[in-house]
C-alpha cells in the first residue's frame, strides 16, 4: 500500500525537504555536467560549504563522479533519477499543476519541469532534456523534422546524443533566415540535431526583409521550391515561442510594425507569426517557412518555452494551436499561465 505524501510530511517533514534538494542537485548535475562546484552552488542557491557537503554525500553514495573538469552524474545516479521521477513530480506538486493546466488548454499533453528559465539557466537545460526525451520516444526512422532557432532549441541536441535506433532522419530549418538572427539560427540548430542523431540536414537561407515583388521572385528559385516541398512532408516540428514585442525588437522591426503589434495587443510569436491573446495572427513577417495551416497536419508537435515572463506569449500561441501539440514548459510559466487564465 502506498504511504500518502501527507503522512510523510507530518511524520518526517525534514526527510521530504532533504530528498527534494538532493534530487534537484542530482538533476542539475545531470543536465549541466561536467560542472564546477562554484557554478553548481550558484545554480542551486547553495553556499560554498553546503555545496561541498552535498557533493561529498553524493560521491559517497556513488551517485556522481568528481574530476578536474567538474562533477558528472554516474550510471547509478541516472538509474536513481529515473526511478524517483514520478514520485518527485507528486511531491513537488508538478503532477497537480499539470492536471490543472491541462484542463484549460486544448492540446495533447503538457510536460512541466521545476524552476524558472528567467532566473536559473539550469532550468533551460531541464527543458532541453525533457524535449529530447519526448522527441526520441516518438520519432521514427526516416522521418523529416523541422526546428526553429533560439537558445532553448540549442539545448536539446546535447541530450539526444547517445540515443539508439534513430536512423535516416532529415532535419531542416522551420523557416528561412539570414544574417543576424534571434538567438541561434535554425540552420545551426538543424545541423546540431543531425549530428546528435547521425542524420542529415538541409540548410535554407532566406532574407526576412524583402519587398513583395522580390519575395515572389525568390519563391521560384529551385532551392526555395525544394524547401516548400519538404515543408509539406514534415513529420515533426520542434519550436519555441517568443514574446511578441521582444521578438520584433530583436528583428529590428520598423517603428510602424512595433506600433501595430502594440495596437493589436500582440503577445506571442512563433514561425514569424505574431498572435494576440485570443490566438489570432495579427501580423507576420514575409519569409518562407512552415505555415500555420501546415502545422495542423504534422503528427508530432513540440512547443518548448519557459519562464514566467513568457506565460502570456505561450497562452497566446496555444489559444489556437493544433490539438496534437505537446507543451514543454517550466513551473514558473505554468503557474503564471493559470493565474492569467483565472483573471
Amino acid at each position: 500500500m502506498e504511504f500518502p505524501i501527507e503522512a510523510h510530511r507530518k511524520l518526517v517533514p525534514e526527510m521530504i525537504e532533504v530528498l527534494q534538494e538532493r534530487f534537484r542537485i542530482l538533476k542539475y548535475i545531470k543536465v549541466s555536467g561536467p560542472i564546477g562546484r562554484r557554478l553548481l552552488g550558484e545554480i542551486a542557491g547553495l553556499s560554498e560549504r553546503e555545496t561541498r557537503t552535498m557533493i561529498d554525500f553524493l560521491r559517497t553514495q556513488q551517485l556522481i563522479r568528481v574530476a578536474r573538469n567538474g562533477v558528472t552524474i554516474s550510471e547509478e545516479g541516472l538509474k536513481l533519477l529515473t526511478a524517483l521521477e514520478p514520485t518527485m513530480e507528486k511531491w513537488t506538486g508538478l503532477t497537480h499543476l499539470k492536471k490543472e493546466l491541462q484542463a484549460h488548454l486544448d492540446i495533447q499533453e503538457i510536460k512541466i519541469v521545476e524552476g524558472n528559465c528567467d532566473e536559473n539557466p539550469a532550468t533551460k537545460n531541464l527543458l532541453g532534456l525533457e524535449a529530447a526525451k519526448a522527441f526520441t520516444s516518438h520519432i521514427q526512422n526516416g522521418q523529416t523534422v523541422a526546428v526553429t532557432g533560439g537558445s532553448t532549441m540549442a539545448s536539446i541536441p546535447f541530450y539526444i546524443e547517445g540515443a539508439t535506433g534513430l536512423q535516416d532522419l532529415l532535419f531542416i530549418a522551420a523557416r528561412g533566415g539570414v544574417g543576424e538572427d534571434i538567438g541561434l539560427q535554425a540552420n545551426v540548430i538543424a545541423a546540431s540535431f543531425a549530428e546528435a542523431c547521425s542524420g542529415k540536414y538541409e540548410t535554407f537561407y532566406y532574407p526576412e526583409s524583402l519587398s513583395e515583388e522580390t519575395h515572389r521572385a525568390f519563391q521560384k528559385e529551385p532551392s526555395v521550391q525544394k524547401m516548400i516541398q519538404l515543408y509539406e512532408k514534415v513529420d515533426c516540428v520542434i519550436h519555441g515561442i517568443g514574446e511578441a514585442i521582444n521578438m520584433a525588437d530583436l528583428r529590428e522591426s520598423s517603428e510602424e510594425v512595433i506600433e501595430k503589434l502594440k495596437k493589436e495587443n500582440a503577445k506571442g510569436e512563433a514561425f514569424g507569426y505574431y498572435f494576440n491573446r485570443k490566438g489570432q495572427a495579427v501580423h507576420r513577417i514575409r519569409t518562407i517557412g512552415i505555415q500555420i495551416d501546415q502545422l495542423m497536419r504534422v503528427p508530432l508537435l513540440y512547443a518548448v518555452a519557459g519562464g514566467k515572463k513568457k506565460a502570456e506569449a505561450i497562452l497566446a500561441y496555444l489559444s489556437t494551436a493544433p490539438k496534437q501539440t505537446v507543451l514543454i514548459t517550466d513551473a514558473a510559466a505554468a503557474e503564471e499561465m493559470l493565474k492569467q487564465i483565472r483573471m
